[in-house]
């Protein structure tokens, strides 16, 4: 097991990503009349959280495993 425990800038990074990216959807789900672009560019950053995260790792700011 590791000592950080995925406490890594990589992994704060995409979860930090991830969450704005929630907010937006819901953000967008709760407007009225609700707004179908602002929920699916909030949805596209989802992935986005993984490929900064991937980059981030590979970078070496991530868990060297």
């Amino acid at each position: 097991m590791s000592d950080n425990h995925g406490n890594t800038p990589a992994a704060w990074t995409a979860v930090i990503i991830g969450l704005v990216a929630f907010v937006v959807a819901g953000v967008g789900l709760m407007l009225s009349p609700i707004s179908m672009p602002i929920f699916w560019i909030g949805m596209a950053l989802l992935p986005v959280a993984m490929v900064v995260f991937v980059v981030m790792t590979k970078m070496g700011l991530g868990d060297a495993h």
